[in-house]
């Protein structure tokens, strides 16, 4: 996929400088005028007439606020302060969130997008997992540890199969329970314990649709920070096209034609469905498929 556009919350200009983060000397030598810190109203950004993110120093963060180390952009380094709270809803919870995706620049994006998953990890792990203790944050904000009993705890990121499944020429897409009637996209679950992502293809594919898959392969990963997801895009083959719907999951999975598909990611009028936006990686495997 490298010759098409960029997925979204991909290619973050920022220099990550692991080897400052567990330097606490070199942290606080940072944290001068010249560092900046992003502007957020919650886990939501403050946004400039030109639609990029908005900066202000570390004299605008309040005096108690846990501050997280984003990196370096050209030498300055970047902070984002903790909010109150997290926010683990998915982001069909917050319709800001999908005009945020068209409105920012897309290494602002990117940027905004990692400082987002961090710092709401952060909000939600105030207290630890295994005796309940207090927390701190250390290493520039990329681990907390226990004050308690001394465990050390890191942001985590949740993998999530997506995978476009093909037989005879047709894509099977699904419909999630309370989506809009047209609206249609590739099958996705999180991939559980002890599993690969190929296996991990197989068990949610067969529990959605009864349908059973081979040939698994690997296409494109995106970052989604809704709260903290690893889309993991795949392709696979089946050998049956019989589907038996686990209606606790969709609410509609249906074949599709490739002239179907492709009316529908020009935004043909008359098209049998309604694909997902260019900012989710279902529509690139969907994109990477017609052209491919």
């Amino acid at each position: 996929m490298a010759d098409r556009q960029a997925l979204a919350f991909t290619g973050s200009r920022l220099d990550r400088a692991d080897n400052l983060r567990a330097d606490p000397d070199a942290l606080a030598g940072m944290m001068n005028w010249k560092a900046r810190l992003l502007a957020l109203d919650g886990l939501m950004p403050g946004m400039d007439e030109n639609g990029g993110l908005v900066w202000s120093t570390l004299a605008d963060a309040a005096e108690d606020a846990e501050l997280v180390f984003l990196g370096l952009d050209d030498g300055k380094p970047c902070f984002a302060a903790v909010p109150p709270e997290g926010d683990s809803r998915p982001r069909m919870a917050n319709p800001q969130l999908w005009s945020l995706m068209a409105t920012l620049r897309p290494d602002d994006l990117a940027l905004y997008g990692g400082a987002r998953s961090v710092t709401d990890w952060h909000a939600r792990h105030r207290h630890c997992a295994a005796c309940g203790g207090s927390t701190r944050i250390v290493k520039g904000g990329w681990q907390r540890d226990c004050a308690n009993c001394g465990a050390q705890h890191f942001p985590r990121t949740d993998p999530v199969t997506i995978m476009l499944v093909e037989h005879d020429g047709r894509l099977l897409l699904g419909r999630g329970l309370g989506w809009p009637e047209r609206a249609y996209s590739a099958l996705a679950g999180f991939v559980e314990p002890g599993e690969s992502i190929e296996e991990g293809v197989a068990r949610e594919v067969l529990e959605e649709t009864g349908v059973v898959v081979r040939d698994v392969t690997y296409i494109a990963s995106q970052p989604w920070p809704f709260p903290s997801q690893l889309m993991i895009g795949c392709h696979s083959y089946t050998d049956s096209d019989a589907i038996t719907l686990d209606e606790t999951e969709l609410a509609d999975a249906r074949w599709f034609a490739r002239d179907e598909i492709a009316a529908a990611m020009a935004g043909e009028e008359g098209a049998p469905i309604n694909t997902p936006p260019a900012q989710a990686i279902a529509h690139h495997l969907l994109d990477w498929w017609l052209t491919r």
